[in-house]
């Protein structure tokens, strides 16, 4: 059940840039995650199990597919919702450049609550470490972060490095590059937009 997660994605071949900076060989359609409620239901209840023992307080996932996530977890675990949102970035093609905040009217709520920190899928983490940082300046902590599945170990390390669980319903490999060690840079293959 758990590959199938990611096999029954959408994937697409080609040279992507990531929001993290990184460069993958693979793109994957992950809003199709959420398109049927009752497939994903399952999942959602797997994960809630997971978290359910780090004694959370709300859940808080970036949107937009770690939101969906988030508010169903909250549901499932009855605790509070939370969600933040990209905003942009003066760091151009720098690594790690995303930011990502609370709206105005979430950030003085969330102070003091034990957070899970939810995404959707968890590769190099650009979304859920932007929006860590936008959850300590807003005073929550990170319990525990989430996701139903992890693409690689750039993302899972982060957390690790920083002693805070990480939580999912399954893990595999998946290749990034640094822009500088990129094979398909040095091959000139065009980076795509993997939105057309």
């Amino acid at each position: 059940m758990n590959a199938n997660i990611i096999d029954a994605l959408p994937a697409r071949a080609g040279h992507f840039r990531l929001e993290s900076g990184y460069h993958t060989d693979v793109w994957l359609t992950l809003d199709a995650l959420f398109v049927n409620p009752r497939e994903t239901a399952p999942l959602i209840t797997a994960l809630a199990d997971r978290i359910g023992p780090h004694h959370v307080t709300a859940i808080c996932g970036s949107l937009v597919g770690g939101a969906f996530l988030a508010q169903a977890l909250a549901l499932e675990l009855g605790t509070e919702f939370y969600f933040s949102e990209p905003v942009p970035s003066n760091g151009g093609a720098q690594m790690f450049s995303a930011e990502y905040r609370l709206p105005g009217a979430l950030r003085s709520r969330i102070r003091g609550h034990r957070v899970a920190l939810i995404d959707d899928v968890i590769s190099a983490g650009s979304s859920v470490r932007a929006t860590a940082v936008a959850l300590a300046e807003a005073g929550a902590s990170i319990a525990v972060v989430g996701a139903l599945f992890l693409l690689g170990r750039i993302g899972l390390d982060h957390f690790a490095d920083r002693s805070i669980p990480v939580e999912s319903l399954g893990q595999r490999e998946f290749t990034l590059w640094d822009p500088s060690s990129c094979p398909l840079c040095a091959a000139a293959v065009p980076l795509e937009d993997p939105l057309r």
